[in-house]
């Protein structure tokens, strides 16, 4: 995307991703939101069998409040190659939401993470790795360190790279999500600050 083709693009856009759009990316598109406020950087999200127009999930929305972030103003969209082409790193909730998004914008698979992966190639970087890194803005050059680190980093196993759906299901289920999310936020939330 061009630099002029985005009023935010210094700071550059993040994209999250789940199924419904509801539960999980919200949630972690808000958490980041107020992680990153005062930095520029923008975040949406979307999903890929989206329940277009539905408000964050009740639970999800309780657990932004408990940690200070807001749920207001929130309607579930579904992805499109648009909203995957204006984003300069998209994060999966887990990688079966990457193809996908892959599918609608070929050129995601260079800035197209699950979250704990995309934590894991991030771990061991240094602010200075990511300044170097190429780039227009600060969340292109994360994606382009990140894919750096791709071969040198080892992968999870698939039943550990994702984050569980707790759609429909117990507040124990919606609590294990906000673990899940925890464990792997901070380092995504630091490299993106600077």
């Amino acid at each position: 995307m061009p630099a002029d083709a985005d009023p935010h693009a210094a700071s550059g856009h993040v994209l999250v991703v789940c199924t419904g759009n509801v539960c999980r990316s919200p949630y972690i598109e808000r958490v980041l939101a107020h992680e990153l406020a005062g930095t520029g950087i923008t975040l949406s999200s979307a999903g890929t069998g989206a329940l277009v127009g539905s408000p964050i999930d009740a639970q999800s929305a309780s657990r932004l409040a408990a940690v200070g972030a807001d749920a207001d103003g929130f309607a579930a969209r579904q992805a499109s190659r648009e909203i995957v082409a204006e984003a300069n790193l998209v994060i999966g909730a887990t990688r079966e939401h990457l193809g996908p998004v892959v599918q609608l914008y070929p050129r995601a698979l260079r800035y197209a993470f699950a979250l704990h992966d995309l934590a894991d190639l991030l771990a061991g970087v240094s602010s200075t790795d990511i300044a170097a890194a190429p780039g227009d803005n600060r969340v292109a050059k994360v994606a382009a360190t990140a894919i750096a680190q791709r071969g040198i980093v080892n992968p999870r196993l698939p039943e550990q790279s994702g984050i569980v759906d707790p759609y429909r299901q117990s507040a124990q289920v919606f609590d294990q999500m906000v673990d899940e999310i925890a464990t792997s936020l901070p380092t995504i939330a630091t490299a993106l600050r600077g």
